[in-house]
Order: structure tokens, then C-alpha cells, then sequence
């Protein structure tokens, strides 16, 4: 119920309680689908840590969401993920001024990467 709640936001018990029965219905991939959903629509602080090895090489800041990129005329998904977040040019954490939001795309197979919430 915590769950639904920090996702839900101020919604009824009631109205809480409806979802969470309407989503006991749906399969995994649709009950995942829905949730990003919402996720996406409360807005998140994503973290994007990118590795190579044990080193931290790249991070991206205020992530609101990473998206599956799929085939144009097939709808297939492909195998990177891609999203806007801030490039965290020195890797402190923060956010400073002068560093900007970027596009950026990595591939699931290839890159050793954690993505996370922020906890500020």
C-alpha cells in the first residue's frame, strides 16, 4: 500500500483500492507499462550512472524517465535505451550551473549502467 500511495499520490483509499484491482488483472508487461505510466505523469529524479568496469565514467542528472527505443515501421524494441537528463560534467551529484540537459542513448547489452531515483 506504500507503494501505491507514494505513486498515487493523494488519491482515496477508494480510489487506490480500485486500481490496485483493476491492475491484479493485467499481465506483468501491462501492469510494468502502467506503472511507468504513472510514473511518468507524477515526474521522477532519475540518476544515470554509466561504468566502465568499476569506474564511474558518465552521470546524468533530473532523468524524468528512459525510454525503449522501437523499430520505426516494425514497433520491435531495440536493444538501447535513451532519455534528457543533466550530463553531470564533474560527477558530484549536483546539478551546477553551466552543465547542461542532454540527449543521450546507451545500449542494454553493452553498458554496465544503474539507474536509480535520486534521494534529494
Amino acid at each position: 500500500m506504500n507503494w501505491v500511495m507514494h505513486h498515487l499520490g493523494g488519491l482515496s483509499i477508494t480510489t487506490a483500492m480500485l486500481w490496485l484491482m483493476l491492475m491484479s488483472g493485467c499481465t506483468q508487461e501491462t501492469q510494468n507499462r502502467l506503472g511507468r505510466s504513472i510514473q511518468n505523469w507524477t515526474g521522477t529524479d532519475g540518476v544515470l550512472e554509466v561504468y566502465a568496469g568499476e569506474k564511474l565514467v558518465k552521470r546524468f542528472l533530473k532523468i524524468d524517465k528512459l525510454t525503449t527505443a522501437s523499430g520505426t515501421d516494425s514497433n520491435v524494441p531495440r536493444p538501447y535505451r535513451f532519455g534528457y537528463g543533466v550530463l553531470d560534467e564533474n560527477l558530484n551529484a549536483i546539478a551546477d550551473s553551466g552543465e547542461k540537459k542532454v540527449y543521450f542513448e546507451f545500449s542494454d547489452y553493452a553498458t554496465s549502467y544503474i539507474f536509480y531515483e535520486s534521494p534529494r
